[in-house]
């Protein structure tokens, strides 16, 4: 009887596993939405991933509220704290947290996509955005997860890496997807940057790796000297004019220009008055089309304002009598730009100068003002008169000040890159916040994010430990002066 009684319990459990089983299965059918892919496209994928990362790069986080205040490209005359270096914990949060499990998370899917449909290009596309996502990230902020990171299912708290390794793993991963791109075959869809262009692209992942090597340079001249020889030897092989500029173009609403968006419902935002005097200062004809003339009559005609005001003060000034953002950068169909061919110039002009290569630096350097000048459309003349001026002629006694004055123009409203520049060149000599709240001190980088200290405490506290304290003062390890 006790064996029969075995044998009946382990029928019923048999049936009763059998029934939960098919309830499941039944369950996950009934929730599967038969209008929603549950393998993404790899295309649909990489058009949504490279306009949310824009977004990312020219949006309130990374880059209104922090950034292009920083170098003093823009200025606030309302809600100043931002400017007066008063970090908001969640811009600082949202910067970090968008890139990682939104820009690399895509950027990773995609370069498996690619794997499984044996389709080469999508790898090499998903590989270039996401170092460029990486490079971001460790501008910003340092150490940071790179070798351990969006591998959830390895590492849950991943390790943060050294700055140094993270930029050499970027070098790495940059040229091996340059060696993977079939510039003759695997067509590739979604692409909003070159449509598809796979030449371009190998072009804007060497442009990427002689960005990196600069960046460098300073701390690891023997590896940067190497890099730049080797892409210096066919300039071809980078971006070489302003029609291979590595951009997205916005569109009209509801996918027009974060800056145009954020334009419709607010009007905080001026030129900052140490761009607008820089312009002037220089006749530079770029003045028209970084900042609008005042709306009141004023003896110039621009009217910039100081960075890190007190509330009062910067209210007093006036809306009407000071310079809003020119048309060119709020317009719905601005574009967000990676990388330009002027950066790229620069970068030549400044491996020359250095050293590295063998080029006329002062040639490239005048090759790079010209680019970007055409970039925001100057004509011919205009140009050739701003060239002729010896305070715009290229200082070979100090290139960093001739090339930062410079590049922290052609990178107007480039936020990210203009503040990365300006912390490793250091120049040009700006004066921080004038109401500061850092003892008269210009923030060198972004804090690290609360959430890190709740979910990956233990390696938060070694890079930390490592790195120094977690201040918006403390130097990252490329910035050595």
């Amino acid at each position: 009887m006790k064996t029969r009684n075995i044998y009946l319990k382990s029928a019923f459990a048999l049936v009763l596993t059998a029934f939960l089983t098919a309830c499941s299965d039944d369950l996950e059918d009934i929730n599967k939405n038969p209008n929603e892919a549950i393998t993404a496209q790899p295309d649909y994928l990489l058009a949504n991933a490279i306009k949310s990362n824009a977004d990312i790069i020219l949006g309130s986080d990374a880059s209104m509220e922090t950034t292009t205040l920083y170098v003093q490209h823009w200025a606030k005359i309302q809600y100043t704290d931002p400017d007066k270096y008063t970090a908001s914990l969640t811009n600082i949060q949202n910067v970090w947290t968008n890139l990682y499990s939104q820009g690399l998370t895509d950027f990773s899917t995609l370069i498996k996509l690619g794997e499984e449909a044996g389709n080469p290009n999508y790898q090499a596309v998903g590989l270039i955005l996401k170092s460029w996502s990486f490079q971001i990230l460790t501008d910003l902020y340092g150490d940071i997860p790179y070798s351990q990171a969006v591998k959830i299912d390895e590492y849950l708290t991943p390790k943060y890496d050294a700055q140094k390794d993270v930029y050499i793993g970027l070098l790495a991963d940059l040229k091996k997807a340059g060696d993977q791109i079939n510039v003759g075959g695997n067509p590739i869809a979604g692409d909003l940057i070159y449509a598809g262009n796979m030449t371009k692209w190998k072009k804007f992942a060497n442009s990427l790796r002689l960005r990196i090597a600069l960046r460098i340079a300073d701390k690891d001249p023997a590896t940067a000297k190497a890099v730049v020889a080797e892409l210096a030897a066919d300039p071809s092989q980078l971006i070489a004019s302003n029609d291979e500029i590595a951009q997205l173009i916005y569109q009209a609403s509801p996918n027009q220009n974060p800056v145009a968006r954020d334009r419709e419902t607010r009007d905080d935002y001026r030129v900052s008055k140490s761009v607008v005097d820089k312009l002037i200062e220089l006749k530079d004809p770029r003045l028209a089309v970084f900042a609008n003339k005042t709306v009141d009559t004023t003896p110039l005609g621009y009217v910039g304002v100081t960075n890190g005001l007190p509330a009062d003060s910067a209210a007093k000034l006036g809306f009407t009598k000071t310079s809003k953002l020119g048309d060119y950068f709020t317009a719905a169909t601005s574009p967000a730009v990676f990388l330009s061919y002027s950066e790229v110039l620069f970068n030549l002009s400044e491996a020359a100068a250095r050293g590295f290569i063998s080029s006329d630096a002062a040639d490239l350097y005048k090759k790079a003002v010209t680019a970007s000048l055409q970039q925001f459309r100057i004509g011919t003349a205009d140009i050739t008169a701003y060239l002729a001026q010896p305070a715009v002629t290229f200082n070979a006694a100090n290139y960093k000040k001739s090339i930062g004055e410079q590049k922290w123009l052609a990178l107007f409203s480039q936020g990210l890159e203009a503040y990365t520049e300006w912390r490793r060149l250091d120049y040009p000599q700006l004066k921080p916040a004038y109401a500061g709240v850092l003892s008269g001190k210009f923030p060198l980088r972004l804090t690290y994010p609360t959430g890190e200290q709740a979910l990956n405490l233990s390696n938060y506290k070694a890079a930390v430990a490592s790195q120094g304290e977690d201040k918006l003062t403390t130097k990252l390890w490329f910035d050595v002066q």
